[in-house]
């Protein structure tokens, strides 16, 4: 079976965690959001990539969900300690990916070229894809003016009143043909419960996303516990953009293309038709618990 996700940096990964445990790498792959991309100190940050590719590469920090395991700061507190603060602490080995990411870019790769080539020399099977090549950026509507998504919550914590979401870009993101490929020659496709406004919103937003999609069996899982998020601002978020923060205002953002939703067994309001699982993924034994469940799901809808 070949399965490709969609993808942020959090939620998913841990879903993909637990799809490891039954299917092979080579047969998965992860559509992934590049809409919180920024420069950062000359390195190109790129934090649901390099996310998902510390997974499969064996270095991810699974405390936080970032970052590779057993990473040190020295030149991010350094660089604080002469006065060039960062947004977000990048650790040593995590800034070297940064860094050569950069380089690639630099030299005229695209970044799914520079991806692939990052995954090659980790040593990954699984194909990370980025959403698209095309730059462009979630950017936090607020009083004081238009924020960098990392701006927003790594540096200021989320803390700030926010009026919606704007996506900022020079030209209209277009899919790659490789996320189109993944999308159109998988069995399904899998939206695991990443924010449904900056993680995977970035995603179905780039030209022709949603045309593949509607062609494939879906599964979406909802980020909500109940009325909450797991964690992160996808609550804010949502309701900043005019949406329900729950698992029905997600199911809604994704109807014209999803063929199963996934809501956690401690939501009280009921999806018709809807899959109820345990969501709640704090360990990766439940991840793979849900994960087995899903695709017992998409194999018992095959044709």
């Amino acid at each position: 079976m070949n399965i490709t996700f969609l993808s942020g940096g959090t939620g998913t990964p841990k879903l993909i965690a637990g799809a490891r445990r039954h299917l092979a790498d080579r047969d998965l792959a992860v559509v992934v959001n590049t809409a919180e991309d920024m420069w950062v100190s000359g390195g190109h940050l790129s934090p649901d990539i390099d996310t998902v590719m510390y997974l499969f590469a064996g270095l991810l920090n699974t405390a936080t969900w970032w970052g590779i395991r057993g990473d040190t700061f020295v030149t991010h507190e350094y660089l604080d300690r002469f006065g060039e603060a960062e947004v977000i602490a990048l650790g040593d080995r995590d800034r070297a990916v940064n860094l050569a990411r950069a380089a690639m870019l630099r030299r005229g790769l695209s970044l799914t070229e520079a991806t692939a080539r990052l995954c090659e020399r980790m040593g990954i099977e699984a194909a990370v894809l980025p959403m698209t090549d095309t730059e462009v950026t979630s950017c936090i509507d607020t009083a004081e003016g238009l924020l960098h998504f990392q701006e927003y919550w790594v540096r200021r914590r989320g803390q700030v009143a926010i009026r919606g979401v704007v996506r900022r870009y020079d030209e209209p993101p277009v899919a790659t043909s490789s996320v189109i490929g993944a999308i159109e020659e998988c069995d399904a496709v899998v939206i695991g419960p990443s924010n449904p406004v900056t993680s995977i919103g970035p995603i179905l937003e780039c030209e022709s996303v949603r045309e593949a999609l509607r062609a494939r069996f879906v599964v979406a899982v909802s980020p909500f516990i109940g009325d909450a998020p797991v964690s992160g601002p996808a609550a804010a978020l949502m309701e900043a953009c005019g949406h329900p923060p729950t698992a029905a205002g997600t199911f809604a953002l994704y109807e014209d293309f999803v063929d199963l939703f996934v809501q956690d067994t401690r939501d009280t309001r009921p999806i018709e038709g809807a899959a109820v699982l345990d969501t709640l993924m704090v360990d990766e034994d439940i991840a793979a618990v849900l994960a087995g469940a899903i695709l017992d799901r998409i194999q018992n809808a095959a044709p």
